[in-house]
């Protein structure tokens, strides 16, 4: 990881939009721009949107995509094992990690990905985060992405209406540009940990009686995903 200060700008742009979010976005590409120029030109569509919209505006995009109907989830042990009992078993390792590199994770859960992004700032184990970033991150925001795609989304427009006759948000009829944060994202991901091979899925050894106090994401959206997971779109 050449940047720890890359890694947190990218934690804060996918918190939701507070202060100096604008001027964060633009860091956040001058500092691509120096050792990763393609994700630079990733993320500037992004760029170029919370720079020409208001403070409102921002948080509204922001909500619709993660919290209304949203296009995809940023809890990554959801992302990743849905409702398997092992997304409660990782969530638990997580919250032990974020425990032990001293991450305070305020309100959203310890695999919250801007979370699990401070963690790489913070915890000394570079095994360990080579692991979490080739076995979890990376596939993870490689899911986010898929999520974007224009049939994924027209798919879930289709099921919405089907099931619940759902007023539609606009922002999911047309490109978001939150899909160029994780396009970026994946890129340095991929780069700073190229040299990582993968030997083992990673399985994180705790009791499944967890599972049942998990926090579940029982909503319309859930049973939209589950629906829309069992179509091939390719």
């Amino acid at each position: 990881m050449k940047s720890a200060e890359l890694y947190k700008t990218f934690a804060t742009l996918l918190f939701y939009p507070g202060n100096n979010y604008p001027e964060t976005a633009v860091r956040c590409k001058e500092l691509l721009k120096s050792d990763y120029p393609e994700a630079a030109e990733l993320i500037s569509p992004f760029t170029d949107y919370i720079l020409s919209h208001n403070e409102d505006e921002n948080q509204e995009l922001y909500t619709k995509t993660f919290d209304v109907q949203p296009i995809c989830y940023l809890d990554l042990g959801y992302v990743i094992f849905g409702e398997d009992y092992k997304r409660g078993a990782f969530l638990l390792h997580m919250q032990d990690e974020q425990l032990k590199a001293e991450n305070d994770c305020g309100t959203d859960l310890a695999d919250n990905i801007s979370n699990m992004l401070i963690l790489f700032t913070k915890s000394p184990n570079r095994e360990f985060l080579d692991e979490l970033a080739v076995k979890i991150l990376i596939p993870g925001v490689e899911k986010m992405i898929s999520e974007f795609k224009q049939a994924r989304v027209d798919l879930k427009i289709k099921v919405l209406k089907k099931l619940h006759n759902a007023i539609i948000q606009e922002e999911l009829n047309h490109g978001n540009v939150y899909c160029n944060v994780f396009s970026a994202l994946l890129y340095v991901l991929k780069t700073d940990f190229a040299h990582v091979e993968v030997k083992a899925e990673l399985e994180p050894s705790i009791d499944i009686h967890y599972h049942n106090s998990f926090f579940k994401k029982d909503s319309v959206n859930t049973e939209v995903n589950q629906i829309a997971s069992n179509y091939n779109l390719d």
